[in-house]
Parts: C-alpha cells; structure tokens; sequence
C-alpha cells in the first residue's frame, strides 16, 4: 500500500464494517491473504460485487460474495490483478487511520 501506508505504520482498525459489509470503493481493507492464509494483506477495495474491472485487455466480473482489492503501488503489488476476487469472508477489517509515526497521521475514512 505504499506510499499510503508503509510497513513499520501503525494503523487504528475498525472490524464491524467488514462483518456486516457496511464497506464502500476508496475504503483501505484488511483481509487474509488468498493465496497464504497465515498472512494478512492491506489494500485498497476497488470493486464490489457485480462490478467490473479493467485490467490490461482483459475484463473482471467480480461475483457475488468478493470484492476486488488492489495496491497503491500498482507497479509492485500482489493484489486482486494476480490472485483475482476475495471472498468477503476473508476481510477482518477497515483501516480508519494512521496513527504512527506522529509526523504522518492521516484520516483514511469518514466515520
């Protein structure tokens, strides 16, 4: 998610909006990852259920029951362009901001 958020940044999460999917596009997520259940990933969602997504030449149909999540860094992400939809069972979370370091607190999110 660089350079939005960057690895040693602490975030302040919230985990009900995941749960009863009260998420919208822009929203910073945190999920486990597809293809490593042992990781958890933070992107951003880009796609909800029924939407379309353009990647190169190719069009995305995101089903019913995944979002799509990709990286700011589109350049050197492993998002939903390389392992495809994730199931919305796999979102933990919704990150509302950074609180570290102090110098870069920042808001991601409406409350």
């Amino acid at each position: 998610m660089e350079p939005t958020i960057h690895s040693k940044d602490i975030l302040f999460t919230e985990h009900i909006s995941t749960r009863l999917r009260w998420y919208k596009k822009g929203d910073i997520i945190i999920s486990i990852c597809p293809s490593n259940p042992r990781q958890h990933i933070c992107k951003r969602l880009v796609g909800l259920p029924g939407d379309s997504i353009r990647h190169g030449f190719t069009t995305h149909i995101v089903p019913i029951g995944h979002v799509w999540l990709e990286g700011d860094n589109s350049s050197n992400s492993t998002d939903s362009r390389i392992y495809g939809p994730v199931p919305q069972g796999l979102l933990r979370g919704r990150a509302i901001c950074k609180i570290w370091p102090l110098s870069d607190i920042a808001l991601f999110t409406k409350l």
